[in-house]
């Protein structure tokens, strides 16, 4: 089975922050793939389905973004399911808004998710596709931005990069990572 982990925090005032990205695309592909992500379980939204073939569940961490490890090591353990199966989906401040950087080891660059999954896997071996949401202007404070919404300048380029990032998704269902990368790393 794959797993796709989109991570956000729970809540309609978290609804379009730049934090939310990863529920985002959960949501899109869910649209895509008529999967309603709803069971909760795991200390997650959970939705099951079968897209080409591929068993696929997707998961919407619903306890907030900085112990997102805590549902997605439930998840694993529940489910017996395979780390090299599960791909997470976040947003990055070091990438450019609009572009995508996908990798499948390295830190947790300061992002408390992140470091949330990496404490509870014991590993920093994971597939992930990272979303560019940039950084603050110089000044601004981290916290504020990641929680405040997309303003209207930035939603098209928001758009085409969960679109993109649901195309890469659905791509690795049947390709290796390494391949997938090879794709969608422009």
């Amino acid at each position: 089975m794959k797993w796709i982990v989109g991570l956000g925090n729970p809540g309609t005032q978290y609804r379009d922050t730049r934090h939310n990205v990863g529920f985002m695309v959960i949501d899109e592909l869910a649209k895509r793939w008529g999967i309603s992500v709803t069971q909760s379980k795991c200390k997650a939204l959970v939705g099951e389905g079968n897209v080409g073939g591929v068993k696929v569940a997707l998961i919407k961490p619903m306890t907030y973004m900085n112990l997102s490890g805590e549902s997605v090591r439930a998840f694993m353990d529940y489910y017996k399911a395979d780390l090299s199966d599960m791909v997470v989906i976040y947003d990055d401040l070091d990438t450019e808004i609009g572009k995508l950087r996908l990798r499948y080891q390295g830190s947790a660059g300061g992002h408390n998710g992140i470091k949330s999954l990496i404490q509870h896997l014991n590993t920093q071996t994971f597939n992930r596709i990272r979303m560019g949401i940039s950084r603050p202007q110089p000044g601004g404070v981290i916290s504020d931005y990641v929680l405040s919404n997309f303003p209207k300048a930035e939603r098209e380029k928001l758009a085409a990069m969960i679109e993109q990032a649901c195309d890469a998704a659905e791509f690795g269902l049947k390709a290796p990572f390494e391949e997938t990368m090879a794709k969608f790393n422009r």
